[in-house]
């Protein structure tokens, strides 16, 4: 029951966000595939976070011997940095971009899209930009906790609803500024990378404040759950597949 309880808030957050995207707007949405792939996902997290929490990974920073407020603002804004960069290179490395385009082939972006990942990319992150968080801040497990409960803010940010920050919108990401990312119109690619903090598109050049309610997916999309298994090789076999094209900007790559 472990688990059920681990997932219990994300489970909440998204029935309520899903009754708000339908009292909103009906709309057809590509729910089943975003449940098989959160379920492909939290079997393979769960398989993969025990053996990433009994790495001994020195830190060059103590998170328990900063004040949590402290550590807990370090360690939140170190991984959000990190996810950002990661994200810009899903953008950029074809090995990466035909993962991640699992999650921008949604034709109808909501909640639910926030869990569209393929289970080979947390495999790379545990691999990659979370022991690198670790070597640079220790967290407490409190910090690790209060990082989980903030991080729930991504589902919200999926969610098929029109909120936007107005002017406001380089300070915290809402469905507004992350539906532009997700866009399917040309002019929006390259944009609006930042999960948490928009400050980093800012510092990046790639900060564009939002407009409208555009249109998102791409021209594939899984249609099984072997596909969703399977997806870059499903990627690679489609002659409309973004990775088709020549350069980055045919490919998909600037996204």
């Amino acid at each position: 029951m472990a688990w059920l309880n681990a997932m219990l808030p994300s489970l909440v957050l998204v029935a309520l966000l899903s009754a708000g995207e339908l009292l909103w707007r009906r709309e057809r949405t590509d729910w089943w595939r975003n449940l098989e792939a959160w379920a492909l996902n939290a079997a393979i997290g769960f398989a993969v976070l025990p053996v990433l929490m009994s790495l001994q990974i020195p830190s060059l920073v103590d998170g328990a011997a900063l004040p949590f407020w402290a550590g807990a603002i370090v360690y939140l804004v170190l991984r959000d940095f990190l996810e950002f960069l990661y994200h810009r290179a899903q953008h950029t490395v074809p090995l990466l971009w035909s993962m991640h385009a699992l999650h921008h082939s949604d034709p109808n972006m909501s909640a639910l899209t926030t869990t569209r990942h393929f289970w080979g990319d947390q495999v790379i992150k545990a691999l990659t930009i979370w022991p690198l968080a670790a070597l640079i801040v220790a967290p407490t497990p409190a910090m690790v906790g209060l990082f989980n409960l903030i991080s729930l803010w991504n589902f919200a940010v999926h969610a098929r609803l029109p909120i936007s920050f107005g002017p406001l919108s380089w300070l915290l990401n809402s469905p507004a500024y992350h539906r532009r990312h997700h866009s399917s119109l040309p002019e929006h690619y390259n944009s609006n990378y930042a999960a948490l903090f928009p400050i980093f598109d800012v510092m990046f050049g790639s900060y564009n404040r939002p407009t409208g309610f555009p249109p998102t997916g791409l021209d594939t999309k899984p249609e099984s759950l072997s596909d969703l298994l399977l997806w870059p090789a499903r990627q690679a076999r489609s002659s409309s597949s973004p990775l088709a094209g020549e350069d980055s900007e045919a490919c998909g790559l600037t996204r």
